[in-house]
C-alpha cells in the first residue's frame, strides 16, 4: 500500500475584521495544501470555506455590511474582484464591467464607496464607486502607482509612488483631478491611510528626515504637518485607532519588534507590552484591541490579541522547533558591525556544516522568528547564520543605504565578512558553508558564488535574479522604477552598472555546486533573465541543477512549496555534510579571503 502524503499551508495573518461586526472576520488559511479564503465567527467559532481555486488564493478583505471579497488571480498574476455574503450566497463581481488587471489597492470608505486600483499594460487606473455597479474609471497614471486609501466621505483618494519619487503621494479627487502632490526626494515619504470618522480628511504618513523616522499628517487646508515627537531611529509602520486620533506604531529595531501608540493631540508616544520577539503584523481592531502576530526563534507565528479573545489560526497545528539560537555582531565593517542570528543543532560543539540563508529585499531583514527552512536545515544537522547585511531594514537609514561597494557587492561582503568571523570562532568548518536565498537572497546566493568560488561548497538560489538587465525589461513597472533608482538609470543608460552588479557576469567562475529553481510565471524575477544565465553556465560548461515551478514569484501551493524545501535541504545536506579534511599549517587571517575571486532598494526580490 503507497501512502500519501498530505500539505497544509503554514502562512500565520492577520484577519480582516467587519468594521460594524467586529466579531466577523476573513483570513486566508490553509485548505487542502493551497491558500484559500475563509469566513469566520468568533461569536459562534464556525468557520466557512469561501474561495476554491486551482492554484490557490491570498488576497481578501470585509467591507462594513459583512460582505467578503477576494481577488480571483490567475497564473500570470491577473484578476477581478468578486464578492459573497458572509454567510454564503451567489458569487459576484465587485464591480460591472472592468478588466482584469494586476492588484494596486483596495480601500472602503465610510459612506459605502469602493475604490479598487487595477495595473494593465497601459498602466494603473482607479476605478470608484459602490458594490455591484458599474463605477467610474478615473484617468490612468503611468508607471508604478498603487492605491492607498479613499477616505472616509469617498471624496479623496491617496495615490503612492516610490518613497523618493517627486511624486512619492499623491491626492487626487472623486473625479481624478490633482488636489496635492507630495514629493519624496531627500526625505522619503510613505501614506498609510486616511483617519476614520467625520470631518476634515487627513492623510497619515511617514516621513524619513535625515537619519530618523517621523509621523505626518495632511490636510487640504494647511498641507503636511510633521510630528518630530514621534520620530524613532530605525524605520516603523503605522495605522489609525477607530478614534482617529492615535497611531499604533510598530517599529522593526535590531531583528526585533517594538509597539507603541502615539497620540496625536498629546504629542506622546507610549509602549504597548508585547512579547519579547518579532510582531510580524499588528492592528487596531475596530473595538479597540489590538491583534497582532507573534513569533520568535524557537515559537511558531500565531495571531493574538492584547485582550486574549481568540483569532482565526491561533490554533494552528503544531510545528517541531530543533537547536539552539543566539545572536551575534561581527566587527570590521566600513559602515559597522553586522548582525547575525545564528542557529545551530542543540548538542552541538565545534565547527558545524553552515548555511547562510540569505534573506530578500534588499528592504527587509532577518528577525528574532521562527523560520521552517532554518528548523528544517538545522534538524538535519546543520547551523544556520542569517545575516542583515548592509540595505537591510531595521538598522537605521544610514545602515539602509550603505552602498559603497556598488549594488550586489556591498551585501556579498558582509556575507564574506560573516563567514570569515564564524569560520574565526570556531562556529563553521572553512570547507563546509553553504549560500541558500529566494528572490534578493536568491541573487546574492548567485552573485557571491560567482565572485568568491573558492569559499563555498554549496548554493541554492529559488526564483532569483540572475540577469539585471534582463529582469529589467521583462519586469512590473514598479520594479524597473525601483531598478533604474538602484542603478541611475535603465540597462540602456548605465550599461556597465548592471553588468557590474549581474550574476551573469561573474557566472562562468562559479565552483560550487549550484542548485537553481526558477518559476515559469514569475514577473518579479522573470524566466528569461533566468534562461540567459542558465545558457551561460552551459556555454561554460557549469555543473548545476535545475528545477522549473509552474507558478508565479508567490506561490500559494503548500506542496510545491515543501517540495522545493526538501530539494533543497538534501541538496545542501549532501554537499555539506562530507568529513571534514585533515588539518593543515595553513592559515587564514580574519577578513581575508581563502582563495583568489574573480573581479568583482529594490523588494524583488
Amino acid at each position: 500500500m503507497t501512502a500519501t502524503r498530505t500539505w497544509g499551508v503554514y502562512r500565520p495573518v492577520l484577519p480582516e475584521v467587519c468594521p460594524a461586526r467586529p466579531d466577523r472576520m476573513v483570513y486566508v488559511g490553509d485548505a487542502g495544501g493551497r491558500c484559500e479564503v475563509f469566513a469566520w465567527d468568533r461569536a459562534t467559532g464556525r468557520s466557512r470555506q469561501v474561495t476554491e481555486s486551482p492554484h490557490g488564493t491570498l488576497l481578501c478583505a470585509v467591507d462594513a455590511d459583512c460582505v467578503v471579497w477576494w481577488f480571483a488571480e490567475e497564473r500570470d498574476g491577473t484578476g477581478l474582484w468578486y464578492t459573497q455574503g458572509f454567510d454564503g450566497g451567489p458569487r459576484t463581481p465587485a464591480f460591472e464591467g472592468v478588466r482584469a488587471g494586476h492588484f494596486a489597492g483596495l480601500a472602503f470608505a465610510e459612506d459605502g464607496t469602493v475604490a479598487l486600483g487595477l495595473r494593465r499594460p497601459d498602466g494603473m487606473t482607479v476605478h470608484l464607486g459602490r458594490r455591484g455597479d458599474r463605477p467610474r474609471t478615473l484617468p490612468g497614471h503611468e508607471g508604478a502607482v498603487r492605491l492607498c486609501d479613499v477616505a472616509p466621505g469617498g471624496g479623496l483618494l491617496a495615490l503612492t509612488r516610490s518613497a523618493r519619487a517627486p511624486e512619492a503621494v499623491t491626492v487626487v479627487s472623486a473625479d481624478g483631478a490633482s488636489v496635492a502632490t507630495l514629493a519624496g526626494g531627500e526625505s522619503p515619504l510613505w501614506a498609510r491611510g486616511f483617519a476614520p470618522g467625520g470631518g476634515v480628511p487627513r492623510l497619515l504618513l511617514i516621513q524619513q528626515y535625515e537619519s530618523r523616522y517621523r509621523l505626518a499628517t495632511w490636510t487640504a487646508a494647511k498641507g503636511m504637518r510633521p510630528h518630530p515627537w514621534s520620530a524613532r531611529d530605525t524605520e516603523f509602520t503605522a495605522r489609525w485607532f477607530p478614534d482617529g486620533e492615535r497611531v499604533l506604531i510598530r517599529q522593526e529595531r535590531h531583528g526585533r519588534t517594538l509597539v507603541g501608540v502615539a497620540d496625536l493631540g498629546r504629542r506622546t508616544v507610549t509602549p504597548l507590552a508585547t512579547p519579547l520577539g518579532s510582531l510580524l503584523d499588528a492592528a487596531p481592531a475596530p473595538d479597540g484591541d489590538v491583534h497582532f502576530v507573534f513569533t520568535d526563534a524557537v515559537t511558531p507565528a500565531r495571531p493574538m490579541t492584547l485582550s486574549g479573545a481568540p483569532l482565526p489560526g491561533g490554533d494552528a497545528t503544531r510545528l517541531p522547533s530543533f537547536g539552539t539560537s543566539e545572536e551575534l555582531w561581527t566587527d570590521g565593517g566600513p559602515d559597522g558591525p553586522v548582525h547575525t542570528f545564528l542557529s545551530r543543532p542543540t548538542g552541538s560543539r565545534g565547527a558545524q556544516p553552515l548555511v547562510l540563508l540569505v534573506h530578500g529585499g534588499p528592504a527587509d531583514h532577518d528577525r528574532d522568528v521562527y523560520d521552517p527552512m532554518v528548523q528544517s536545515l538545522v534538524g538535519s544537522g546543520l547551523a544556520v547564520a542569517r545575516v542583515n547585511y548592509r540595505g537591510s531594514t531595521g538598522y537605521g537609514a544610514r545602515w539602509r543605504s550603505a552602498w559603497g561597494e556598488g549594488v550586489g557587492h556591498t551585501q556579498v561582503a558582509d556575507l564574506v565578512r560573516v563567514r570569515a568571523d564564524l569560520v574565526r570562532r570556531g562556529v563553521a568548518r572553512p570547507d563546509a558553508v553553504g549560500l541558500c536565498g529566494t528572490s534578493w537572497g536568491g541573487y546574492l546566493t548567485l552573485l557571491a558564488a560567482g565572485t568568491h568560488p573558492g569559499l563555498w561548497a554549496a548554493a541554492v538560489a529559488v526564483k532569483p535574479l540572475a540577469d539585471c538587465a534582463t529582469a529589467h525589461h521583462h519586469s512590473t513597472p514598479a520594479l524597473q522604477a525601483l531598478d533604474r533608482a538602484l542603478f541611475g538609470g535603465t540597462p540602456e543608460q548605465v550599461p556597465e552598472r548592471y553588468a557590474h552588479a549581474s550574476p551573469l557576469t561573474h557566472a562562468t567562475a562559479i565552483r560550487a555546486p549550484l542548485l537553481l529553481v526558477a518559476a515559469r510565471h514569475d514577473t518579479k524575477c522573470p524566466p528569461q533573465q533566468v534562461e540567459v544565465f542558465l545558457a551561460a553556465l552551459e556555454a561554460a560548461g557549469v555543473p548545476h541543477d535545475v528545477g522549473w515551478l509552474d507558478s508565479g514569484h508567490d506561490g500559494y501551493d503548500g506542496a510545491e512549496h515543501a517540495a522545493v524545501t526538501e530539494r533543497s535541504v538534501r541538496f545542501l545536506l549532501r554537499r555539506l555534510t562530507r568529513p571534514a579534511p585533515p588539518p593543515t599549517d595553513v592559515r587564514t587571517p580574519h577578513g581575508v579571503r581563502s582563495t583568489p575571486s574573480a573581479p568583482a532598494t529594490a523588494p524583488r526580490r
